[in-house]
């Protein structure tokens, strides 16, 4: 069984975990993802790959508490064994030579962006980030992602700390800038992603989105990661998850991720009942 090497709080519900599984870091690329299993009652969920360290054999992924096996998992810890690990899943994102890339990350998705930031730089882009947070407790690997960026913007909706405001604005402020923008990455919620992209689209600046729909066997059998894309059904886990994100249709896919939000909510007050713990 896959054991967890480390776990690192990086933020408030935000941790990292190292997880033992060398034929996925074998053949990891940026912008791939993983299904786990935390034991075999345990639901599937699929995690974006962070990083990878192919001698150590080792996966990097982070993971944001926000529901029953995302709590589950927190609770977990150095020399833990999961059920399943499966991977890498999905289509790499497409790294060569644009000239420059605008990376945007919302939230936590900074650990998404990362492993594709740099592809993009050592494919001789130039790369600008982008990383937006609500506030500055939940900021993490701004370093990590200044390191492998040209330039580093960082907001915050609340304004502690970087600049006030969401990440749609500093986009705007480059693609009305004196310099030329190649491509744009927005990788986040659903909802941030969006509006990346239509901030992009004037602009006629291609944008790639990474799709988190819901998800079950992540090798398209099942049908349920489909979302809509220049008015075609696509699959996220085998076609994406990167998608043009001026031909998704984000309605759609806003309306689809909500389908379950009452039964998620059941579950999770269950888990907490049944382990006599306290909503946080």
């Amino acid at each position: 069984m896959p054991r967890i090497l480390l776990k690192e709080e990086l933020a408030p519900k935000i941790n990292l975990f190292k997880i033992e599984a060398p034929a996925v870091a074998k053949k990891a690329q940026a912008g791939q993802f993983v299904v786990i299993r935390i034991d075999e009652k345990g639901e599937r969920i699929p995690l974006t790959v962070a990083d990878w360290n192919r001698e150590e054999g080792s996966i990097t992924i982070v993971v944001m508490s926000v529901g029953t096996t995302t709590h589950r998992l927190a609770q977990l810890d150095a020399g833990d064994s999961i059920s399943d690990f499966v991977g890498p899943l999905g289509l790499p994102t497409h790294i060569e030579k644009f000239g420059t890339v605008v990376c945007v990350a919302g939230g936590f998705a900074v650990a998404t962006i990362m492993p594709i930031a740099r592809a993009m730089k050592e494919a001789g882009n130039k790369v600008i980030s982008i990383m937006g947070a609500r506030n500055k407790g939940l900021i993490f690997w701004e370093e990590e992602l200044r390191r492998v960026s040209n330039q580093l913007i960082v907001t915050t909706d609340d304004g502690s700390y970087g600049r006030k405001g969401v990440v749609t604005e500093p986009l705007k402020d480059l693609l009305e800038g004196n310099e030329r923008i190649d491509r744009v990455i927005a990788i986040g919620p659903s909802i941030m992603m969006k509006f990346c992209a239509k901030t992009t689209q004037p602009f006629g600046v291609k944008t790639i989105v990474s799709l988190n729909p819901i998800m079950v066997d992540g090798t398209g059998m099942c049908g349920v990661c489909r979302v809509s894309v220049n008015g075609t059904t696509r699959l996220a886990c085998v076609d994406g998850p990167d998608f043009d994100g001026h031909q998704v249709d984000w309605d759609l896919l806003l309306a689809r991720q909500r389908t379950y939000l009452n039964e998620e909510k059941l579950s999770f007050e269950q888990w907490l009942k049944q382990h006599k713990l306290s909503p946080e």
